[in-house]
């Protein structure tokens, strides 16, 4: 844990802030003691949902090293990552998270995160998702894995 890379991440969002970006969330990530890749909030600059601080310095980190897998990397945070971020911590492989700001906080500055934490339980899915045509994707499944004559996973 180290207060430096917490301070990059909290420029991180303040530079998005004040450029009118998005929401107060900073990103950087760092592995060796070095910062891999850094991001804030765009969801307001992209008018896309998904560019939160997290995912745009995953984005960053794994362009800057031409790999989609980030073990061995910390990522210091502004605010608790929420069920998307999280998702793309644990797709990228990164060990650790340090966060500022908790989902309560963002909660009191008018972020929603609570919402997505209940539709991720098995009630809340069960009112979202749906199984459609599972047999013709499975047979996609079987195509993916056997391109070429070899198995790829």
């Amino acid at each position: 844990m180290n207060k430096d890379y917490m301070q990059q991440a909290i420029s991180e969002a303040q530079q998005g802030i004040h450029a009118g970006h998005g929401g107060p969330f900073g990103c950087v990530i760092v592995k060796n003691g070095e910062i891999i890749g850094s991001g804030h909030n765009e969801v307001l600059k992209q008018n896309d949902p998904t560019c939160h601080g997290e995912v745009m310095a995953i984005r960053d980190a794994c362009k800057n090293l031409g790999t989609h897998d980030l073990s061995g990397a910390e990522l210091y945070t502004t605010a608790e990552p929420c069920p998307m971020c999280l998702g793309a911590i644990l797709w990228a492989n990164i060990g650790q998270v340090y966060y500022g700001c908790n989902i309560q906080d963002t909660d009191q500055i008018g972020f929603r995160d609570e919402v997505f934490y209940r539709i991720a339980t098995p009630e809340g899915k069960a009112k979202l998702l749906q199984e459609h045509q599972r047999e013709a994707c499975l047979k996609l499944f079987e195509e993916y894995t056997h391109i070429d004559g070899k198995t790829l996973y």
